[in-house]
C-alpha cells in the first residue's frame, strides 16, 4: 500500500526552510510520488530542481497556470511550449481558468487553457485543470473537443451535478484534497455519491491545509487526513482507498 500525492507545489518558497524533511516524513508515511504542476516561468527551475534531487518521487508537469495570465500571456506560454519541445513532462498543468480574484484576462484565460489542451494532445499527455468560480466556461471549452487528454479536475469543490458532468462526459478523475474535511463545504456529500474510482489524493500543498491543521501551511503527509476522511465516507479501509486511488493516478500519468 502506498499513496500518490496527485498534486503539490513543494518546489514553492514556503517549503525553503524544510522541504528535504517534509519529504523525508511523506515518504515515510508511505506517500511514495508527488506530482508536481508548475505556476509560471518563475517557477520551473525550482521544480526541476526538485525533480534532480528526487528523481523517484517528484514528477513535474509544464503549463501556464490561470492566475499567471495576463499581458505577458504570449510569451508565457511560448516559454511553455519550448520546455514541451525540449524534454518529457508527465503532463500539462496547472491550466484552467480562474475568475474568483479578477475577470481582466478571462478570454486570454480561455486561449490559454485551449491551446494547452491541444498541446496535450500533441505531446499525448494528461493534463491538471485548475477551476475556480469557471465550471460553465471550462466545461464549454471541453466540450469544443472531438477528443480530450486524460486528466484530473483538481480540487474539485463543485456540486454532485458537476462532478456527474465530468465523471459521464469526459476521461478525468476529481482531485480531492483538505475541502473534503471542512465542515460545511458540502464536498463530503458529493463523495459519498461518487465511486472511488473517479478520485485521486492530493493536498495542493502549501495550501488548503485539511482539519485540523486548517488555516496552516500545508504538508505532503496531510495526504493521509484526506484518506481518513474519505475512507469515513465512504465507510471503507484506508487501505482500499490507497489503493484505488493510487492505482487511478498511476492510470493517468502512466508511471
Amino acid at each position: 500500500m502506498y499513496f500518490v500525492e496527485t498534486h503539490t507545489h513543494l518546489y514553492a518558497s514556503e517549503f525553503d526552510g524544510d522541504r528535504k524533511a517534509l519529504i523525508d516524513k511523506a515518504l515515510k508515511n508511505n506517500i511514495k510520488k508527488f506530482y508536481l504542476p508548475n505556476v509560471d516561468s518563475n517557477s520551473i527551475e525550482a521544480m526541476l530542481q526538485l525533480e534532480t534531487n528526487y528523481p523517484e518521487n517528484c514528477f513535474p508537469l509544464m503549463g501556464l497556470h490561470p492566475c499567471s495570465v495576463n499581458e505577458t500571456v504570449e510569451q508565457e506560454l511560448k516559454i511553455v511550449h519550448n520546455w514541451l519541445k525540449q524534454r518529457k513532462f508527465v503532463g500539462i498543468g496547472e491550466i484552467g481558468i480562474d475568475l474568483y480574484w479578477d475577470k481582466t484576462f478571462i478570454e486570454q484565460q480561455k486561449n490559454a487553457f485551449t491551446q494547452q489542451i491541444n498541446w496535450a494532445l500533441e505531446y499525448n499527455y494528461p493534463i491538471v485543470i485548475h477551476c475556480r468560480n469557471a465550471f460553465n466556461e471550462i466545461y464549454e471549452i471541453l466540450m469544443q473537443f472531438n477528443q480530450l487528454p486524460k486528466g484530473i479536475f483538481h480540487c474539485f469543490s463543485g456540486d454532485t451535478i458537476e462532478a456527474k458532468k465530468i465523471i459521464e462526459n469526459t476521461p478525468f478523475k476529481l482531485g480531492i484534497g483538505g475541502v473534503v474535511t471542512f465542515k460545511n463545504s458540502g464536498l463530503d456529500k458529493v463523495v459519498s455519491e461518487i465511486d472511488l474510482k473517479h478520485i485521486v489524493l492530493e493536498t495542493d500543498a502549501p495550501y488548503l491545509a485539511p482539519v485540523p491543521f486548517r488555516g496552516k501551511r500545508n504538508e505532503p503527509v496531510y495526504l493521509l487526513e484526506v484518506a481518513k476522511k474519505i475512507a469515513e465516507i465512504k465507510q471503507c479501509s484506508i487501505v482500499d482507498v490507497a489503493n484505488i486511488t493510487t492505482q487511478n493516478a498511476e492510470a493517468i500519468f502512466n508511471n
